[in-house]
């Protein structure tokens, strides 16, 4: 694609460089007239970009936190609907509606997923309620929930996050903030919720927990938070990160450099673009909206990626998705192409080809090894549930061993000794990806809804029913 434009000779780094993230090819032209009266008139030039798209040079080390969470997502899934409902377990035959959630499709059974974490969940049976409808059954019903290990860490997560009550209120204030008319959708801010750290009812407990702050109204596009009054000391963006150079001597540098992640290479005119970018004074996001620069200008497109610095910065692993920030273009006043414009500053931000759906990370946020500079307390209970799943793998690692050599060792879990219908199936083929973590393109960012009994949203349970938290956009659900 070509785009022609004209502009001053001394600023033809113009807003029409925006057009594209890689303006990988310049050419500058001037008419015949223009070199006749190159003394008397300004020098127009014709500035010809030839627009292709950028080349994304992966980093494994960042790559790695999106696989790992996704390696999980059958664990963190099935967690929240234990965690939902009075009792904290739930039947099988109801587990069963839930296979689009799950993200468990025939003909792999729920149990077989089950058996595969033995440190996470346990069955057990409870007498069948005495209906008309049972008459012909058993006596006792399956059921699944979470160990006593697993049930401690979901417990130490919960109140962890109760504590950080007004820490969360701040964030989700200045979140809001971002938006022009203080005020987001709350079906929007469902998606951002498990990346804020935010608890599943955080829709009741922030207002009632701060009426002065946040507040439930009813628009046209369905109910949204708004914020009733704000703390003007937050409204302070986030600091540039301290570069070290590794010079011996602390003086001026002699040439303009680029802070780049290790191993990234740029095209010059890329680079040069980048540097002029940065000598642009900084806009604070809090403060400004799309409409005090001009459209597809340096200065809308700094405010842009200071936004979206802002929500990185916000995050408890310092990313989210980039579908998820998209939700928020017209409220954040961010560009039409924002992937492109993520894409075209490697130097902030990185994009992770991961999974179903591209992630965006903060490269300030981790160093050179991929490691996260500031690492939330959620994310050691997290750590420490993945370690959980771990051992699980080795004792079925050890059991398999066992069984092919014939020897008899004792049940590690009580989940072997319960007989189901469908405890014949074999999940030797499953891998949850612990050992290989780099050969899986799964993801748990993508789900199909569209199950065959239509019933995956709702919960079934002795006679009632229970909803777990969904949030809507756009007519696709996305539980959490």
């Amino acid at each position: 694609m070509l785009l022609s434009v004209s502009c001053q000779s001394d600023n033809f780094l113009s807003s029409s460089f925006l057009q594209s993230s890689n303006p990988s090819f310049i050419s500058l032209k001037r008419t015949k007239k223009s070199f006749q009266n190159i003394c008397n008139k300004p020098q127009s030039l014709s500035l010809w970009i030839s627009c292709s798209s950028l080349k994304i040079v992966r980093s494994p080390s960042l790559d790695k936190h999106v696989v790992k969470q996704n390696k999980i997502r059958f664990v963190q899934k099935l967690k929240t609907l234990l965690l939902s409902k009075p009792k904290h377990f739930i039947p099988i035959h109801i587990l069963a509606k839930c296979r689009a959630y799950l993200c468990i499709h025939k003909p792999r059974s729920i149990l077989s997923m089950i058996y595969w974490y033995p440190r996470i969940f346990e069955l057990f049976t409870i007498p069948m309620p005495p209906t008309p409808f049972n008459a012909t059954k058993s006596g006792y019903q399956l059921c699944v929930r979470l160990t006593p290990a697993a049930k401690s860490l979901a417990m130490q997560e919960l109140n962890l996050k109760s504590a950080m009550s007004g820490f969360l209120a701040n964030k989700l204030q200045k979140l809001l903030m971002l938006s022009s008319h203080r005020r987001l959708l709350l079906s929007k801010i469902v998606h951002l919720g498990p990346h804020l750290g935010l608890s599943p009812n955080f829709r009741s407990r922030l207002c009632n927990d701060h009426p002065d702050k946040f507040k439930i109204v009813g628009t046209s596009y369905g109910m949204a938070l708004e914020l009733v009054n704000w703390d003007p000391e937050l409204a302070v963006p986030l600091k540039s990160p301290p570069v070290n150079r590794g010079l011996i001597v602390d003086r001026p540098l002699k040439f303009k450099q680029l802070n780049l992640r290790k191993g990234l290479n740029l095209k010059r005119r890329h680079r040069d673009f980048l540097m002029k970018f940065n000598e642009l004074p900084d806009i604070c996001p809090y403060n400004t909206s799309l409409d005090d620069f001009p459209k597809s200008s340096l200065e809308a497109e700094k405010r842009a990626c200071g936004v979206v610095r802002e929500v990185l910065g916000m995050m408890v692993e310092k990313r989210t998705l980039i579908d998820h920030l998209t939700h928020f273009r017209k409220e954040f006043g961010l560009p039409n192409k924002l992937r492109a414009m993520i894409v075209r500053h490697p130097e902030l931000f990185y994009v992770s080809l991961k999974g179903m759906r591209d992630s965006v990370f903060l490269v300030e946020g981790f160093d050179d090894k991929g490691v996260l500079l500031e690492k939330d307390e959620s994310l050691v209970i997290r750590d420490q549930l993945m370690a959980l799943v771990a051992e699980g793998k080795r004792i079925r690692r050890e059991k398999r061993k066992a069984r092919i050599n014939g020897t008899i060792v004792d049940d590690c879990d009580n989940n072997d000794n319960v007989e189901v219908e469908d405890g014949d199936y074999d999940d030797g083929d499953y891998d949850d990806g612990f050992e290989n973590l780099f050969d899986s393109e799964d993801s748990d960012l993508e789900y199909d809804f569209h199950d065959d009994d239509n019933e995956s949203s709702m919960l079934y349970a002795n006679g009632g029913n229970a909803v777990f938290w969904t949030g809507d956009d756009n007519g696709d659900s996305e539980p959490w």
